[in-house]
């Protein structure tokens, strides 16, 4: 029997530092996932549905408070106990620190590969040290990680810029991204894809648009490239208020799907000990 593969919203939006909105994405995503102008086969050539065993726990009761942290970490423990591979769909790139927590806490420091406009390295960011712009610099300083390789970055400023080196993080410049240009990776990989990471001209649904990104192909194309063990995933900053006949959402469901067939092909057991 194939790997479950379980999808986790996480609907908040509170560290968000411009627009809010991306708390309501989650059910954009799974609207797009089930809209009968999408297809279930992935690149990969497998099915959700028949290959891709896909299970959605819906939504967290996330509240804008403290304790939220504590309820993503536990939601994806337990995914990770029942041998599930989780999914997070956000909300603001502050979710995937909690979420990582869990995962390490799984498994172990893993890789992980980051796909952004932004590093989202700030040491604090308009004094919120868990605004969105800073989960991978509490990620980093907690030693979650063993390695993060980001992909697609063009705004990097001299503090991110001092950031990455303290934490000695692989950063690969929008302007620098060619095919084949993204490394391999022993693995366990945890893979956090920004929609803004992405052209807004294949995705506009953002709260930060920044001209010069990725496009659909450059991003599924790593994803088809990838063959290491999966240990999870997300995909936050889908902003539906500004987004275009749903341009957005349906790539966001797309990169859902991509991400599944990935994790399916190549699924990440936790250690006993650990988990």
């Amino acid at each position: 029997m194939s790997p479950l593969v379980q999808l986790i919203g996480l609907p908040t939006d509170v560290h968000s530092s411009y627009l809010r909105g991306p708390a309501c994405a989650p059910a954009r995503i799974r609207a797009m996932l089930a809209s009968a102008h999408s297809n279930p086969a992935s690149e990969r050539g497998t099915e959700i549905g028949a290959e891709i065993r896909l299970v959605d726990r819906g939504d967290l009761p996330l509240r804008e408070a403290p304790e939220d942290d504590a309820i993503i970490t536990g939601a994806v423990a337990q995914a990770l106990r029942e041998g599930a591979v989780p999914i997070a769909l956000g909300g603001d790139h502050s979710v995937t620190f909690p979420v990582m927590r869990a995962i390490a806490a799984a498994h172990g420091p893993v890789d992980i590969l980051h796909f952004d406009a932004h590093p989202d390295l700030y040491d604090e960011y308009e004094g919120d040290r868990r605004s969105h712009a800073s989960p991978f610099a509490r990620i980093m300083e907690e030693g979650l990680a063993k390695r993060l390789v980001q992909v697609g970055i063009r705004t990097l400023g001299r503090h991110c810029r001092e950031q990455a080196a303290r934490f000695g993080v692989e950063i690969i410049e929008a302007r620098h991204f060619r095919r084949g240009c993204v490394p391999t990776f022993e693995g366990p990989l945890y893979i956090s894809i920004d929609m803004d990471g992405f052209d807004p001209s294949c995705a506009p649904g953002v709260s930060h648009i920044e001209p010069g990104g990725l496009t659909a192909r450059d991003v599924t194309d790593v994803l088809l490239g990838l063959e290491t063990p999966i240990a999870g995933a997300d995909v936050v900053e889908l902003n539906p208020d500004r987004d275009v006949n749903d341009m957005t959402a349906m790539l966001a469901a797309k990169m859902v799907k991509e991400l599944a067939a990935l994790a399916t092909a190549f699924p990440a057991t936790a250690s006993s000990e650990k988990a």
